[in-house]
């Protein structure tokens, strides 16, 4: 069976983007600058977004389109049958429980966001949707109900399904978002308040921040050397990777900022907790929309621009997972089997998450940080060391031969797994 291909660069780099910017930009980042470092946080994040996810992007993209399969393939065509198998079911293993409670963090924005339009939060009501959402069984039956469109998108192939939602999820998230941003930035005092708070205090970093920034920045584009390498194999041939990576993060970065324009500002002029961690979401935006002029309609629209854009990084994740098992056994002619199994194993491990929320803050440390950034560095690795310069070089740019590319290939080559291998150990030995 022919490999499905994005139909254009224009609605695979909008693919890019929405699996990029998902919760990773919006749910994530508000809570880990508040909780890790602040502005601070957001200097080291954004050199880490520049000067190593834009490369690792380009980096999983090559080994995805040079050979044509997902993480588990890839790496069997680099490096044989066993040890590729191994190293690449490891990385799909972490993909499997990261997207378990990704699944059950959609579910719960679902939920807030059909609260907020049906009943809206108000001292009357947030009590009603605290207890709703502490109901463990029912948010693990929205985030079912997630899990089940987005197994239908994946059935739907690359070009009627996740290509279909992309188009139309990334402009709407991009409309909502910035209308919410100018809008906050204009709330009486919330200049002032966002000055005072971007000034950066880099004596409060430690290996952690460090890590969670770093963490943060490959977690935000994708990067996990699974979606990032299967998408690179349904991309076109002539597709300029460093440009398409570049529009990929300015996207993403922009979500980030964007998002926290509005969550920021507004948190703090009505003197709310921003460091409230993984429930910030849930906690402190409920009660935010309660006092806050018009919050009824900015926080369901909010909500709902939310819900979608994570919707495609649950597909983007999902996808790996799928298309890397039916390349493994053989079923890509048979999807359908694939999709049913994937569902009904990711219904059963979401729901230890479902039912206790804060094991979602410890999974997402371990598999959303630690583990991605394991998965990306096996993938930058086999590209560097496994393809080669000649290889790499000519996914990347083309024909085209410059001095600064050999330069390019060296810190993907060297550089970047240096530095994952520095501030994972680093992270580690400040932890024992």
């Amino acid at each position: 069976m022919e490999r499905q291909k994005f139909s254009s660069k224009y609605t695979s780099t909008l693919t890019f983007i929405g699996v990029a910017v998902g919760l990773g930009n919006v749910w994530r980042f508000p809570y880990m600058m508040g909780e890790y470092g602040g502005s601070a946080f957001l200097i080291v994040y954004l050199l880490f977004t520049i000067f190593l996810a834009v490369p690792g992007l380009t980096a999983e993209w090559t080994l995805g389109r040079a050979t044509g399969k997902g993480p588990i393939g890839a790496l069997s065509s680099v490096f044989g049958t066993t040890w590729g198998r191994r190293i690449g079911g490891l990385i799909v293993f972490t993909m499997i429980v990261s997207t378990s409670y990704y699944l059950v963090v959609i579910g719960n924005i679902t939920f807030t966001a059909l609260f907020s339009i049906f009943n809206g939060f108000s001292e009357s009501t947030i009590a009603e949707f605290d207890g709703q959402m502490s109901n463990g069984w029912l948010q693990y039956v929205f985030a079912l109900v997630v899990l089940g469109f987005a197994m239908l998108v994946l059935h739907l192939g690359v070009n009627k399904g996740i290509e279909s939602v992309s188009r139309l999820f990334v402009p709407f998230f991009a409309l909502v978002i910035l209308y919410l941003a100018v809008n906050a930035l204009f709330l009486p005092g919330a200049l002032a308040k966002v000055a005072d708070f971007l000034k950066p205090d880099f004596s409060v970093l430690t290996a952690e921040h460090i890590f969670a920034a770093l963490g943060q920045s490959f977690f935000s584009v994708g990067l996990a050397g699974t979606i990032m390498v299967i998408y690179g194999s349904y991309m076109p041939a002539d597709q300029n990777m460093l440009k398409t990576a570049s529009f990929t993060a300015l996207g993403d970065v922009g979500a980030a900022i964007l998002a926290s324009l509005f969550i920021v500002p507004t948190i703090l002029v009505f003197n709310l907790d921003l460091s409230q961690g993984p429930t910030l979401v849930f906690s402190t935006l409920p009660k935010l929309f309660s006092v806050m002029a018009g919050g009824r309609v900015l926080g369901s629209f909010f909500l709902l621009a939310l819900c979608l854009i994570a919707f495609l990084s649950a597909i983007g994740a999902l996808e790996a997972i799928v298309g890397s098992i039916s390349e493994e056994m053989k079923l890509r002619s048979s999807r359908g089997i694939v999709i049913l199994i994937i569902l009904l194993i990711e219904a059963a491990i979401m729901l230890p998450s479902s039912l206790e929320p804060e094991f979602i803050g410890v999974l997402d440390l371990i598999f959303g940080s630690g583990m991605q950034m394991f998965g990306s560095a096996i993938a930058m690795t086999t590209v560097a060391w496994g393809l080669g310069r000649l290889v790499t070089k000519a996914q990347i740019f083309g024909s085209a031969d410059r001095p600064w590319h050999n330069t390019y290939f060296a810190w993907l080559k060297w550089v970047l797994p240096g530095v994952i291998l520095i501030v994972l150990v680093n992270y580690l030995v400040s932890n024992l």
